[in-house]
């Protein structure tokens, strides 16, 4: 392992972890972001090292928003009563196999991980009344049935590869299993969050890894979003017919998207 490419802060001790990615590029509805954060919060996570941006990110890992300068982060914390190695990372602009292979160097050399999940949203054509699945993708066949006893659907992609699915194919080569998560969200939450979806995952990790969670919290977050939008489909017909069209099975064209998105998202801001 290349230690120049990592400040390690501090050393934990764990038994085999599990570890759990998540990328904050492209994080549709904020995902996988909300959902490292809720198990570093509830779980005592400790920030144990991270990955140096030079090499890996522009201008030396600085970028800026809204005239601010932010600094890409690649931070690994420790959840040592439920023996977890969380990672979260903004996803590389270079030397993308270095970086994956630094990820695993870091997790399978100093911590001993025994298998790995991504976290990421999967845009979904359906409407938010309707229940969420969890597509999957695996890179050993055991772990794919072991799994899918949990009620999760292998997915089907032609696009092209997502940094999840590189880091499973790094993964692979070096004999850890993995599977990255791609619950489905509907399009027009997307630029918001969609508390039911990451209630869904976070219930799922907890199951999986005997977490103990208490998840009441997002109940009340689901409510308010559900009100919120049944309100806006009393108010504007329109919207109704989208809405329930998407329930219905039927599609909607691209304007008719574009606006449905736009008016969910001012509802919700």
């Amino acid at each position: 392992m290349e230690r120049d490419r990592l400040e390690i802060h501090r050393t934990a001790q764990l038994k085999s972890p599990f570890l759990i990615v998540s990328w904050q590029t492209h994080d549709i509805g904020g995902l996988g972001s909300r959902v490292i954060d809720f198990l570093r919060k509830n779980l005592g996570g400790e920030e144990v090292a991270e990955i140096k941006p030079v090499g890996f990110f522009p201008l030396g890992g600085v970028r800026f928003r809204n005239d601010l300068v932010q600094v890409q982060e690649s931070k690994f914390w420790t959840c040592g009563r439920r023996n977890l190695l969380l990672f979260r990372s903004d996803e590389p602009a270079f030397n993308h196999f270095r970086f994956l292979s630094t990820v695993l160097d870091f997790a399978q050399d100093c911590m001993g991980v025994r298998e790995l999940y991504t976290i990421s949203g999967a845009l979904s054509l359906t409407a938010h009344t309707q229940p969420r699945r969890i597509l999957t993708v695996f890179n050993r066949p055991d772990l794919r049935g072991e799994l899918q006893a949990h009620g999760l659907e292998p997915m089907t992609w032609e696009g092209p590869p997502a940094i999840s699915s590189y880091l499973l194919w790094v993964a692979g080569r070096r004999g850890l299993p993995g599977a990255s998560l791609w619950p489905e969200i509907p399009f027009y939450l997307a630029a918001k969050e969609d508390p039911l979806t990451i209630k869904l995952v976070l219930s799922f990790l907890s199951r999986r890894f005997e977490l103990g969670l208490n998840l009441e919290g997002f109940d009340s977050e689901i409510d308010d979003q559900n009100e919120k939008i049944a309100r806006l489909r009393d108010e504007d017909p329109e919207i109704h017919r989208y809405i329930s069209r998407l329930e219905s099975g039927q599609s909607l064209d691209e304007e008719e998207q574009i606006k449905l998105t736009r008016e969910i998202y001012d509802i919700l801001s």
